[in-house]
């Protein structure tokens, strides 16, 4: 058994408007130590995945499947149950620091409350730790620092302190949910590199939330792709990246800046991502799929083989070769 295996997730929301079937019938597994980079558009239902094996889905969300970390069910625990995984053998770097972080406390007391309330440690204990753990992602001067608001950080001085808020109990897996949107590129390299050290230094698992291929490459061991909620691939990143097996994959690959297409017009997907509480009958890619058959529109694909190699799948009603 995986570290990590969800199976069969489904996530909905009851609205006024009616039921948001926001995750479908997702499946993955994560080995210990390793990298999955979950990709897609926004609304694809990336977030809203790893929210419900953090417990943190909405008070309208449920869930139901099955999650097991560690080899223990966690799906739909109680709050005090999550408790005692969040943080210290779980935790998340959230998409928004600015948003995340309080920003009427100071970052030491932020900090020092997870040691306190986790490990027990006294609060001077648990703001060495919290200094030396600033230290650890690289923020200058972090014993002075520490005492500052978040508000007097820089958007990638606040994504390093929300990365040492979450290594303070030192979990098994880390969630980060878009760690480099809003960051220029420079500091967006210097996140992912200080992410890949973490995970060298820890032995951290990581799940990589992103709608930024670009970031995915190099930086992750597989790679699931998500559209309306569901699965289209799935296989490590080399094979995603050199033999994409879904149209929806390829498309987003065609929209990437390449060095190498220099000049030339990038290639954009056609439509818009699909009403969540209205979703197609069969594929929900069929709309803006260029190879869609009559049977998309009324077959749900299936997450099968693709024949290419033996972790590769793809859940599309058309085949491999007639992608051209």
């Amino acid at each position: 058994m995986s570290f990590l295996e969800v199976n069969n997730l489904n996530v909905e929301f009851d609205t006024a408007d009616g039921k948001v079937r926001a995750v479908n019938n997702v499946n993955f597994s994560l080995e210990e130590g390793k990298t999955l980079a979950i990709v897609g558009e926004s609304g694809s239902g990336k977030s809203q995945t790893v929210f419900a094996m953090m417990g943190l889905l909405a008070h309208n969300g449920t869930s139901v499947g099955s999650v097991k970390f560690d080899g223990n069910e966690i799906l739909n625990l109680t709050g005090p149950e999550l408790n005692l995984i969040r943080a210290e053998k779980m935790a998340m770097i959230f998409q928004d620091p600015m948003t995340s972080l309080n920003p009427y406390m100071r970052v030491s007391e932020q900090m020092a409350e997870v040691l306190t309330h986790h490990r027990g440690l006294s609060k001077s204990d648990a703001v060495k730790e919290s200094v030396a753990m600033l230290d650890a992602v690289q923020i200058p001067e972090a014993k002075s620092r520490i005492r500052m608001y978040p508000h007097e950080f820089s958007g990638g001085m606040r994504q390093r302190v929300m990365i040492a808020m979450s290594l303070l109990c030192q979990p098994k897996l880390l969630i980060a949910d878009e760690p480099t949107t809003a960051l220029d590129v420079t500091v967006q390299a210097q996140i992912m590199k200080l992410l890949s050290d973490i995970q060298k230094e820890f032995g951290t698992a990581i799940i990589l939330i992103t709608h930024d291929l670009g970031v995915v490459a190099g930086n992750s061991d597989d790679t699931l792709v998500m559209y309306g909620g569901q699965v289209m691939e799935i296989g490590t990143t080399e094979q995603v990246y050199a033999n994409p097996t879904h149209p929806y994959t390829q498309g987003l690959m065609s929209a990437v800046p390449r060095l190498d297409h220099d000049g030339t017009e990038l290639t954009t997907i056609p439509g818009n991502p699909p009403n969540m509480m209205l979703l197609p009958e069969g594929c929900p890619f069929c709309p803006r799929c260029k190879f869609a058959k009559s049977e998309c529109k009324t077959k749900v694909p299936e997450l099968i083989f693709t024949g290419t190699s033996g972790s590769h799948y793809r859940a599309c009603n058309v085949a491999v070769e007639e992608l051209v």
